[in-house]
């Protein structure tokens, strides 16, 4: 089997940088439990490669990339920049330092770093399936669109569709097939845009552009109101709005204590977090994300397709008061 080494950051920890947001459950990604190592396909000049990421030994230890088929020089440079990108390695220890500094509760942990996808538009669409939907929702639309548009790799792992398929996959088959709902025509309009419009793409990634720009240009897109513009732009690495929904009532009510309206709590955990400047949503991200570990175990350990299913408000409100949740059939892992 092919392979290669990446190089990580003095501090990286694959096990705790990858568990660290919920993408990381989300098909194609499968995190092996037993083994603590991530495997997905990626597509690279519209080809499919399967990959499988380990790290043995301490922290800042180099990854081993094998592949599932051999990788000519060209490829083999996006899939380093893809992998990149999607385990923040270009988020040095000065990076986490600068953001210990600002929130020294999780300098202990090292927490600092939040997994997010290869590329942009896998990033933008996991975003959009998960508005308006329960988790479980956004669990099955991002397996399906993986079944049904994305690739197989050699090996059988399945990659996110490309911005092209998905331009020209018809609306029923989204709806039908996907199981997207509403969001098939904003789905494939976001496909033609990423697949055509590279300069806007480009204002979009460019860390230069100022942030009401990206702010108001995120929001011009289809399917993306406030919660997604201030979601892809976290992804980003624009960690100063907050994507207030549901989950962060429910962090306000039972973390944090507040009552009142639903409104009046997001308000107050707005200004709760509102000291944190720049850095406000890595400081609300990470303490939902403990209050979540303390319910289900770390996350390193959790099933995709078990444990991975069960973030509902149904299941989270039995499981703080203790009560067991019940344990969803497994699924095939691929």
């Amino acid at each position: 089997m092919p392979s290669f080494s990446l190089q990580t950051p003095s501090d990286y920890l694959l096990s705790r940088d990858v568990c660290s947001y919920g993408y990381f459950l989300l098909a194609p990604n499968f995190w092996n439990v037993s083994e603590q190592s991530l495997a997905r396909g990626l597509l690279l000049g519209g080809k499919p490669v399967g990959v499988l990421i380990e790290q043995s030994g301490r922290r800042g230890s180099p990854l081993r990339i094998r592949l599932d088929r051999a990788l000519a020089g060209r490829d083999r440079a996006l899939a380093e920049a893809q992998l990149r990108r999607m385990l923040r390695l270009e988020e040095d220890h000065s990076h986490v330092r600068d953001f210990h500094k600002v929130d020294p509760r999780w300098k202990r942990s090292g927490r600092a770093r939040l997994f997010r996808s290869p590329t942009l538009f896998e990033d933008v669409l996991k975003t959009v399936t998960s508005c308006n939907v329960t988790w479980p929702g956004t669990v099955t639309m991002n397996r399906r669109l993986c079944e049904v548009v994305g690739k197989k790799t050699p090996s059988g792992l399945l990659t996110f569709p490309d911005p092209a398929a998905l331009a020209r996959t018809r609306p029923q088959t989204l709806r039908a097939r996907c199981r997207v709902g509403y969001r098939d025509l904003r789905i494939i309009e976001l496909a033609r845009m990423f697949a055509g419009r590279a300069a806007e793409v480009r204002t979009i990634e460019d860390p230069a552009t100022p942030d009401e720009l990206l702010h108001e240009t995120l929001l011009s897109l289809p399917g993306v109101g406030p919660y997604a513009a201030a979601n892809i732009m976290q992804l980003l690495g624009r960690y100063a709005r907050l994507p207030l929904d549901t989950e962060s009532v429910r962090h306000g009510k039972t973390v944090l204590g507040y009552t009142g309206s639903s409104a009046q709590v997001m308000r107050r955990v707005r200004d709760h977090f509102a000291p944190f400047a720049d850095q406000a949503f890595r400081s609300y991200w990470f303490e939902m994300w403990e209050h979540y570990e303390k319910l289900q175990g770390p996350a390193h350990t959790w099933e995709r397709d078990t444990t991975g299913t069960m973030f509902t408000a149904s299941t989270l409100k039995k499981l703080a008061a203790g009560q067991s949740a019940p344990t969803p059939p497994r699924q095939a892992r691929k």
